[in-house]
């Protein structure tokens, strides 16, 4: 076990992919501070690993089944203390660069930090909607040796083995470049999602899918002041909607499956 005060500690950067050719070059560019970059693969296709050896990345490959999965499998394998996981489609910003090898070298005081994230969709910053980056924060700075990602298949969180810092500067996310992007990942983070719902023991009743769609619609676009974002927080809104009614029919034929 390190001590989490060491000063001058060292960082694995993991990027999990899966055909990423058009991502992964910015990714890794801002990535290059680190002491190593892991690319944990999903055995790509296209040009992603190509691209991530001309940036000395070590690469591992795996099937992949879900992210949380796929992380906590790729965390041992880092070389360094310290680890950063950034999704090929998330930029490092030169602030938030400086934060972490602020605490790297200074000596950390916690075992994990939290940091904000600045998302973007369909090539605009979302503001509102709940995608905001005092909204929208994730551990993702964290020791490799008391730290894994819970097991849930979607929306997954770190669970770290002591306390958990904040930094201020926001990782930033480009999450949806295309609406085919986001209709394609939909569907398999409905699946994913529903398993979890269904998980817990929780039954799914008519009620759930008249009201919870558009009290999704109404949180994100009234009272997450969506409608400040314009029409894309219209379509975000909109499509969160669907996204929660398409889970909720999905777990409700995994129930009705099961009886």
């Amino acid at each position: 076990m390190y001590d989490i005060a060491m000063p001058n500690a060292r960082l694995t950067a993991i990027v999990p992919t899966f055909n990423e050719e058009a991502n992964i070059q910015d990714c890794l560019e801002r990535l290059t501070f680190a002491d190593e970059i892991l690319v944990a693969d999903s055995f790509s296709t296209d040009r992603t690993l190509e691209i991530a050896r001309g940036f000395n990345a070590r690469i591992i490959q795996r099937e992949y089944s879900y992210s949380a999965s796929q992380k906590n499998w790729a965390i041992p394998q880092a070389r360094h203390e310290w680890i950063l996981v950034c999704d090929a489609d998330e930029r490092v910003t030169d602030e938030l660069k400086r934060e972490v090898k602020g605490v790297l070298s200074g000596g950390a005081k916690h075992v994990g930090y939290s940091m904000p994230r600045a998302n973007y969709f369909l090539g605009k910053r979302i503001r509102h909607c709940g995608w905001s980056p005092e909204r929208d924060r994730n551990v993702r700075l964290f020791m490799r040796d008391n730290s894994r990602y819970e097991d849930k298949e979607v929306h997954a969180d770190v669970i770290c083995g002591g306390s958990v810092g904040r930094l201020n500067s926001p990782l930033v996310h480009h999450s949806f470049r295309t609406f085919e992007q986001y209709i394609s990942k939909m569907n398999r983070y409905t699946t994913w999602a529903a398993k979890d719902l269904v998980n817990t023991g929780r039954s799914v009743s008519i009620l759930d899918l008249i009201f919870r769609p558009p009290m999704t619609f109404l949180k994100m676009y009234f009272l997450q002041a969506g409608f400040l974002d314009g029409i894309h927080g219209l379509i975000l809104s909109s499509a969160s909607s669907f996204y929660t009614f398409t889970k909720y029919v999905k777990a409700w034929l995994l129930c009705r499956a099961a009886d």
